[in-house]
């Protein structure tokens, strides 16, 4: 950091200060052995007192000169290393002026590329669905991986989903490759600013990532004026319906203010928990892990966007305020990312085994009135209250061996974590909700089969308004 030039005006005031204080503990020092030379010359020798007076003042005078000489020297060194500092913070100076003026000019330059590419894909005739943005930082492998799974689907609905890259930092490879890609958008957050963590021993990532994620969103939503926003990260690869599911969940967004956001994604979409690609529910966790957002829904967010961990933020009660989230049954992204900031947690039992959809499905001919609330809640309550209820200690050992849907009753979030382990899926829970939940009720296909298993809280059924049987 630059110093003011009143901080070396102290600084050479304090030289002054030393300087003389050192001149009057010399004399002091001097006046004191000239005493006690005077005392012992008069106690043990007959000369004249004068000559030893001479003789002791010459030897005083002799002692201040080199004393005088030394100070003088330290003082002069003092000031020319003050003088060396001033002239390196003057460098300095100089160089974060020059620095930010190649940051002003890189701003420019990144916003009229931005501009440009976005002029040339956007089709003035065809309103965009949304926007789809990949969050990218570091990783320029994965960021290849992850836009050629997207070019392949993307390339017959460019005009409805036009593609941007958004890169955190200055990554200089990520920056090449997305920047070699002709038919996407670049943005490019750079924050020098040094990043603090609220709590010792967090890591920054999480941190950056908000700052990332809330800059980018800003940008897509309010200067280029986008209706809707997918997110999508550098570590993930969609299926060959992606599109077409979020251009009728766009439908559901604007049509039912119950939703907060639409997901691609299932915590409990393994291979061997799933097995009707058309099913979709509604959540009251947040999934995350490619997802649509609408503007009205972001000018909410934005004010309040947290710091860090923003995904488990809008996990909570106070945030999504009772709105739920739409997600499908069988994944319609996948996240191969096994090493990345989350150091790839949970990956090989949970991420790894996911199964992405491969068939193509029709959206556009599928009807999706029954996610309207009202119809999901007497539906699901319907679905739920009809399964067969297994109870006792034999209640996990009969869910393998019976041939109808069941459900199984948990008393709190350690029962449902130990229910929840026997199985396989999600023991996590967020803010008082499991994982993919839906009043409390979370639910998954036995072995990949039709049948269903339900896990049901103590309060779910009354909160479903069905009956228990």
């Amino acid at each position: 950091m630059a110093r003011s030039p009143c901080d070396i005006r102290l600084l050479l005031l304090a030289a002054a200060v030393a300087f003389i204080y050192i001149q009057v503990r010399l004399f002091a020092s001097q006046s004191h052995h000239a005493e006690r030379l005077a005392e012992a010359v008069s106690n043990h020798s007959p000369a004249p007192p004068s000559i030893f007076l001479v003789f002791i003042l010459n030897t005083g005078t002799l002692v201040q000169e080199k004393s005088e000489s030394r100070c003088t020297s330290q003082l002069r060194s003092m000031i020319d290393q003050v003088s060396m500092q001033q002239e390196k913070i003057a460098a300095l100076e100089e160089m974060k002026i020059r620095q930010d003026e190649e940051r002003v000019q890189l701003k420019i330059l990144i916003q009229d590329l931005e501009k440009r590419s976005l002029q040339t894909l956007v089709n003035k005739n065809v309103v965009p669905v949304a926007a789809v943005v990949i969050m990218a930082c570091n990783r320029p492998d994965y960021l290849q991986r992850t836009v050629e799974s997207i070019l392949k689907y993307q390339k017959t609905v460019a005009s409805k989903f036009p593609l941007f890259i958004s890169q955190d930092g200055t990554n200089g490879d990520v920056k090449k490759k997305a920047l070699s890609y002709t038919q996407i958008t670049f943005m490019q957050h750079v924050d020098l600013e040094p990043m603090r963590t609220e709590r010792p021993g967090e890591l920054t990532a999480y941190y950056k990532i908000a700052k990332h994620y809330k800059w980018a969103l800003d940008a897509l939503f309010i200067k280029h004026n986008f209706d809707r926003v997918i997110i999508l990260e550098d570590d993930m690869e969609i299926a060959p319906d992606f599109f077409d599911y979020f251009e009728v969940a766009a439908k559901l967004l604007d049509n039912d203010k119950t939703i907060m956001a639409v997901s691609s994604w299932n915590d409990n979409g393994q291979k061997q928990f799933v097995h009707d690609p058309k099913a979709l529910y509604r959540s009251d966790f947040f999934p995350g892990l490619g997802w649509m957002l609408t503007k009205p829904t972001w000018m909410e967010l934005s004010p309040k966007w947290p710091k860090a961990y923003w995904d488990d933020w809008v996990r909570l009660k106070e945030v999504h305020r009772d709105r739920q989230f739409i997600r499908p049954e069988v994944c319609r992204t996948y996240n191969f990312g096994e090493h990345g900031s989350s150091m790839g947690q949970f990956f090989q039992q949970y991420l790894e085994p996911i199964k992405l959809n491969d068939v193509h499905i029709d959206w556009n001919s599928e009807d999706l009135s029954y996610l309207k609330e009202d119809k999901f809640l007497i539906q699901f309550g319907e679905d739920v209250a009809s399964a067969t209820p297994l109870h006792r200690s034999d209640a996990l050992l009969k869910a393998h061996n019976m041939n109808v849907d069941v459900r199984i009753q948990y008393d709190d979030q350690g029962d449902f974590e130990r229910i929840a382990r026997h199985f396989g899926i999600f023991e996590e829970w967020k803010d008082g909700v499991p994982r993919a939940a839906y009043k409390g009720v979370v639910v998954f296909r036995y072995k990949s089969s039709s049948r269903r298993i339900y896990l049901v809280g103590p309060d779910s059924l009354h909160q479903l308004g069905a009956k228990q049987g």
